[in-house]
């Protein structure tokens, strides 16, 4: 089953640059790793619990693709009772929004007053994300009534970043990266 997905994450991103590639698959195998986790508010520990968001961070963190994401105290209900896009704040901080989601991409899903909910693309449809009551699973994005009509759009940490820093003299055509990308690549 992991072999499989992977090989279906990997026709997916057959054209993609080596370096992005490898990250790619770095997210999905790392997604994958944490299956069967149960669910807990504000947890992020594989194998005894996460939540959603904690989820993300964990994934993206242990792959390599982004620094340690520590978030604000958040109550269990949040998204039930505001309409600031928290979730989306922080998401936003290391991704681009994209029109086609490729492995390793985020989806995003809004339930209550906001975006509130997220889950890693392995092959799109497929996605992993940890669902209460349920854990750390597999899921059909789209076949999931209840999350094809929350769904809120995709989002990609190897999306172009065009918003130019005001403090930066850069030429025309100069590709700008998050602060987290940036360093990355300086490695």
């Amino acid at each position: 089953m992991i072999t499989d997905i992977l090989l279906a994450a990997h026709e997916q991103i057959a054209d993609r640059p080596l370096d992005e590639k490898v990250e790619r698959l770095a997210v999905v195998q790392e997604a994958l790793t944490w299956l069967g986790t149960p669910y807990h508010h504000a947890a992020r520990v594989r194998g005894a619990g996460v939540d959603c968001g904690m989820f993300l961070a964990e994934v993206y963190e242990g792959a390599g693709v982004m620094p340690h994401v520590e978030p604000d105290a958040y109550p269990h209900d949040w998204h039930m009772h505001q309409d600031a896009e928290r979730y989306l704040g922080l998401v936003q901080q290391h991704a681009r929004q994209v029109e086609t989601p490729l492995p390793g991409d985020i989806v995003l899903y809004r339930f209550g007053k906001c975006i509130s909910h997220g889950a890693i693309v392995t092959a799109w449809p497929q996605i992993v994300h940890s669902y209460i009551r349920q854990g750390v699973v597999l899921d059909e994005g789209e076949r999931n009534t209840v999350l094809r009509e929350a769904q809120a759009g995709f989002w990609s940490p190897w999306a172009q970043w065009d918003v130019v820093p005001e403090d930066e003299d850069l030429q025309p055509g100069t590709m700008v990266l998050p602060r987290s990308l940036a360093e990355r690549a300086h490695r």
